[in-house]
């Protein structure tokens, strides 16, 4: 097959989307994020970062210098990306198990633990590249790192957070979703 510059995408804009765990999903490209999604706004420039990975352990022979056969032992899927938005959704996202009130008075409270709960989440991220568009949905997932946040004068607040996906009931970690003319099958 011939290379074509119309196959190549780049990540134009696009939002990161938090649901509890169990809410409905939408199943194609149309279907608006329903109620319980919450999209959490803006996102550093540098976008999301996806990143797959496959973990193996070698199976060797005596009678062989090279392995003999791979087994595949762990499957890692994760997403990285840096709101800069603080509102309530993407502080409790950053902060697990953190709850925000209202004492009075314009102020507004947040109560970090000293020892959070596990916080799984459905986890959606939509993007788009002119008329083509595609949609992550992660069943479950949670945030397993969290960089630092730095306050200084010359940039936003950043909360830099990566989640993990985690397996499902359905036979998929994640589903991927995208109207790209490319992926139709051959």
């Amino acid at each position: 097959m011939a290379n074509d510059a119309d196959n190549v995408r780049v990540g134009l804009n696009g939002s990161v989307y938090i649901a509890p765990k169990g809410t409905t999903a939408p199943t194609d490209l149309d279907t608006a994020w329903a109620a319980g999604w919450v999209d959490l706004g803006y996102l550093s420039d540098d976008g999301v970062e996806l990143s797959y990975s496959t973990d193996t352990e070698d199976i060797n022979a005596w009678q062989s210098l090279s392995p003999v056969r791979k087994v595949l032992t762990g499957v890692d899927m994760t997403l990285g990306f840096t709101c800069i938005e603080l509102k309530t959704s993407t502080i409790t996202l950053y902060f697990p198990s953190a709850t925000m009130s209202d004492p009075g008075a314009g102020v507004h409270k947040l109560s970090i633990p000293a020892a959070p709960t596990p916080d799984e989440r459905a986890i959606g991220l939509e993007w788009l590249d002119g008329d083509i568009k595609n949609r992550l949905v992660i069943a479950r997932g949670e945030v397993t790192n969290r960089d630092s946040i730095t306050l200084a004068r010359s940039g936003a607040v950043q909360l830099p957070m990566t989640v993990s996906a985690y397996a499902d009931t359905a036979p998929e970690i994640a589903v991927w979703l995208s109207n790209d003319p490319a992926w139709a099958a051959a």
